[in-house]
């Protein structure tokens, strides 16, 4: 629950909204699924995006903040905070608002890794206040007149992975036209994020999100939690750690090529191992997996920040006797069946109406993601740009799997709660995953378990 607003907030407030300043809106459906359906309050440091943004050249302060401007005075979430009422919260958009931007010089012998990470993490973990907005902040570090490093944390309410690609490219972008003395700033974008939201409340007529319901009512009919064996309650603030690894470039090249001859998508193949990998850590053949979806397949929203991602549960039968070629296809009709099926986070919990448990998601407890949303490197002469999102995950799941292409092979992050798992186990779990992978590349008519 947010907190109460103080009376003089309140005649604040009243103003803005009488005078056109401020106007207030709905939730979309994403930032419900953070109300209704999160383990962890909306307000909890851990539904914080972190993202690290290199820039190589020479910057300064004032046209820093210029630029931030530009992008503040664009994209409408930058200028968003959350009001509490009687049944559900709601938005509350500013018409103008001045950029959060700090700016910092690192000591010389502060430019490590080490450091820089330290000196992150003071911009990641201060909370944010969700009435008094802003949502995001970002502060500049500077290690010498030509390498700076922007540390922006954004709340999950109001961004998602792919706005941070938006956010590099606006912020590029705006930079380049005051330091050309352009006039006029930014263009507006094709569709606002509240307008997507009012389109998508449109959209989901109560017909329609029954249809949908009716097939996850059937899709998920059975379905049991990996660890329901284990007894002990979960801290909401259990934060998730994170460990990366990797998948080699020949094993990744492999993947690929399975694939391709199996007429799957990278996503089904990597999945279909996943499930089989999960399947024999835990000994469960019945898995339930939540999957992110960027919502953004209609052109007019690719340029706009906000939070558009939703979770897809999908779910899978390991079966041993079965070949790796015909659970992928298996794997791969499901998939498809359930992104087509696609509903609404929050509406689909409301209609399975499933036991709730403190600090625990209602549907899944293991998320996995092949990440794809776009991340731009923009470089001129003397001038770059190079976006590193640092994975953290809000923690609505136990254990994550996250993928990201890079190059030939394949990045893995692993994030998993620091209660339940081990970095020992952890460890165990991505050796087995690559046995896995290896596996079933170099014998996909192979029965699984022989």
């Amino acid at each position: 629950m947010s907190p109460p607003i103080a009376e003089d907030k309140r005649t604040r407030l009243k103003r803005w909204l009488d005078s056109g300043k401020a106007a207030l809106h709905p939730l979309t459906f994403p930032q419900r699924e953070l109300w209704e359906t999160s383990p962890v309050p909306v307000s909890d440091k851990t539904n914080t995006i972190c993202c690290l943004i290199e820039i190589k050249g020479a910057i300064t302060a004032q046209d820093c903040t210029a630029a931030m401007q530009r992008v503040v005075n664009r994209h409408e979430v930058l200028r968003l905070s959350f009001l509490p009422s009687k049944d559900r919260a709601v938005q509350m958009i500013q018409v103008q608002s001045e950029p959060v931007m700090r700016f910092r010089d690192l000591a010389s012998s502060s430019s490590s890794s080490e450091a820089m990470d330290a000196a992150a993490r003071e911009t990641f973990d201060a909370p944010f206040d969700l009435v008094q907005g802003p949502l995001y902040r970002v502060e500049v570090l500077r290690r010498s007149p030509t390498d700076h490093v922007l540390v922006v944390a954004i709340h999950h309410a109001i961004a998602d992975g792919w706005s941070l690609g938006v956010l590099v490219q606006d912020l590029y972008a705006a930079y380049a036209q005051v330091l050309l003395g352009a006039s006029g700033g930014l263009p507006p974008v094709p569709q606002s994020y509240m307008a997507w939201g009012a389109a998508e409340r449109a959209l989901w007529q109560p017909a329609l999100l029954e249809q949908r319901a009716a097939f996850w009512k059937t899709h998920l009919a059975g379905s049991t939690r990996l660890w329901d064996d284990r007894a002990d309650a979960l801290d909401e603030s259990d934060q998730l750690q994170r460990r990366i690894a990797g998948v080699s470039a020949e094993l990744g090249l492999a993947v690929r090529d399975l694939a391709r001859r199996t007429s799957a998508t990278l996503f089904s193949t990597l999945l279909a191992a996943f499930q089989i990998t999960l399947s024999r850590w835990t000994g469960v053949a019945d898995i339930v997996v939540g999957t992110p979806v960027a919502n953004r397949a209609r052109q007019e929203v690719r340029e706009t920040m906000g939070y558009f991602s939703s979770i897809v549960p999908l779910r899978g039968q390991v079966d041993d006797s079965r070949t790796f070629s015909d659970s992928l296809r298996s794997v791969h009709q499901t998939t498809m069946d359930c992104f087509a099926n696609a509903m609404p986070f929050a509406e689909l919990v409301s209609a399975l109406d499933p036991p709730r448990m403190p600090g625990r998601n209602p549907i899944y407890e293991v998320r996995f993601a092949l990440q794809n949303q776009p991340v731009p490197d923009l470089a001129v002469a003397g001038f770059s740009v190079q976006l590193k999102i640092r994975a953290t995950g809000t923690p609505r799941f136990d254990l994550a799997c996250e993928i990201t292409e890079e190059g030939d092979g394949l990045e893995v992050v692993w994030l998993f709660r620091w209660s339940r798992f081990s970095q020992s186990e952890i460890e165990d779990l991505h050796r087995l995953f690559l046995t896995v992978l290896t596996a079933v590349c170099s014998s996909p008519d192979s029965r699984l378990f022989t």
